[in-house]
């Protein structure tokens, strides 16, 4: 018999799905996942690279969001090449027909990695020419003289890898029978900005200490990702995969409004 608990979890998350428009595609995520495991783009390893993209998707179906039908279809030609991968190799001495089955992603990975280097720079030209608040490591460089490692902003799978691990906590804490806590997501992003103006900045996963279940902790994961799409957060990573830090934007022009907020 089903949790009765669970069950009213599922239908919490259920009825909070995210627009992830602004987030990355699944060939975004190929490359995050290449990147992490420092691996050649030309000589991918299909097996693992394939397993961990599951991982994701898994992650992704349960937090509802509105853009996995996309990486549905890559995950199809992933297995597709898994499987391709694992038959009989042809005779070397005889040509295979089909050739490495990889070699159609790889190019589709090389072509979106030169459009996302594109991108990258005029958007880096843009935060040049915008006004941009001074960071404490920043004030911190200028009186000591040593440079710290760079802050990035960071992509959705690095924000993902990092609520993998809070939810891997969370599982391990003591099981206590307590009521679903049912924190409705715009109530949760109040909560959140009220904690954010009242520092700098605060590690992402500070944001999750007052929360004690799972659905807690998914609410206030999409949350974060709510608060990121409507532009009323930066999010930064010290050097890749180093501590995530979470920042309040000042009001940006033209940004969507979230209606439990007022500007000031």
């Amino acid at each position: 018999m089903a949790d009765p608990q669970q069950l009213e979890f599922e239908s919490i998350v259920n009825d909070l799905p995210v627009r992830v428009a602004a987030f990355e595609g699944p060939l975004d995520l190929l490359l995050h996942l290449i990147k992490k495991n420092e691996v050649n783009i030309y000589d991918i390893p299909i097996a693992l690279i394939t397993q961990q993209y599951l991982d994701y998707l898994e992650l992704m179906t349960e937090l509802n969001l509105d853009t996995v039908g996309d990486f549905l279809v890559m995950a199809a030609t992933l297995i597709h090449i898994k499987s391709r991968t694992l038959l009989p190799r042809p005779d070397p001495a005889q040509e295979d027909p089909e050739g490495d089955p990889r070699e159609a992603l790889i190019r589709r990975l090389l072509e979106h990695q030169k459009f996302k280097a594109a991108a990258e720079l005029l958007h880096e030209k843009e935060i040049q020419r915008s006004a941009q608040w001074q960071r404490p490591d920043e004030v911190i460089n200028r009186v000591v003289g040593e440079a710290p490692e760079p802050e990035v902003e960071v992509d959705l799978f690095s924000l993902m890898a990092a609520f993998r691990q809070v939810l891997e906590r969370v599982k391990q804490r003591p099981t206590v029978m307590l009521p679903p806590e049912q924190i409705p997501i715009e109530t949760r992003i109040e909560q959140l900005l009220a904690r954010l103006s009242t520092t700098e900045a605060c590690g992402f996963e500070d944001l999750f200490e007052d929360v004690q279940t799972k659905p807690g902790v998914v609410v206030t994961f999409l949350a974060l990702l709510e608060m990121i799409r409507l532009k009323l957060i930066r999010v930064f990573q010290q050097g890749n995969f180093g501590p995530i830090r979470i920042y309040k934007r000042e009001h940006v022009d033209g940004a969507p409004t979230f209606q439990g907020m007022t500007h000031e």
